[in-house]
């Protein structure tokens, strides 16, 4: 049977997966040009817009849901995560747009040894990738997946900055310095959204791997 909310919550769910579409598309395109030594910052800055004026479409329905329709305690989770992932789809279209700026300020950057730019933004592209499907589909085990690839980031970050504060060539350095913290920036926040979806399946941010296995169809 139809509840008067779900028209709403339908709703929500497509804004949300479009947001996170255009995320991963926002993404992808800036860390491709970075290496490939194009220019995309209008593009990367419309998909980035785009999602904003989308978090804010978010929540005004989140807001008319609240006061029309007093949800129960499994839709309340999912409506309050909505405001939280949304917000961190918003930033990482920033961060993208960021990315675009380094490239625009640097300029040709094809000199630079960036093989471990590489490692992590093939990383952080899976890891949006993870998140947006983990949110659409409220797998906790893939949400909980993204925590690992998350303290790879972590690990190959600190060991990247101190051989750049080393390095001779200070415009290699300084552009993958920016980049780097970019991208675990995006890091970060891909972990926020798989603590949400925790929240949303089972009522905790940090649940026990008992409680995972309880809420994981094998």
């Amino acid at each position: 049977m139809t509840r008067l909310i779900d028209p709403s919550l339908e709703k929500l769910s497509a804004i949300m997966n479009e947001m996170g579409n255009t995320a991963i598309d926002c993404i992808s395109l800036a860390i491709d040009s970075y290496f490939e030594g194009k220019n995309t910052t209008d593009e990367v800055h419309d998909l980035s817009d785009s999602i904003s004026t989308k978090y804010f479409e978010v929540e005004d329905l989140i807001f008319d849901m609240l006061l029309k329709y007093q949800p129960v305690a499994d839709d309340f989770r999912l409506i309050r995560s909505s405001t939280e992932i949304s917000y961190a789809f918003s930033r990482f279209g920033r961060y993208a747009y960021d990315i675009t700026q380094v490239r625009e300020l640097f300029g040709d950057i094809s000199e630079c040894d960036n093989e471990s730019l590489i490692v992590i933004s093939n990383k952080v592209k899976h890891m949006i990738r993870e998140a947006v499907h983990s949110f659409a589909e409220l797998d906790i085990r893939k949400a909980t997946h993204i925590q690992d690839d998350e303290a790879y980031i972590d690990k190959i970050y600190k060991e990247r900055l101190p051989q750049l504060i080393k390095s001779d060539n200070t415009k290699c350095a300084l552009a993958e310095a920016l980049v780097l913290r970019y991208l675990e920036r995006i890091g970060d926040h891909a972990v926020f959204m798989s603590d949400a979806i925790n929240y949303i399946v089972t009522g905790k941010h940090k649940p026990s791997q008992k409680r995972i296995d309880a809420h994981t169809n094998y």
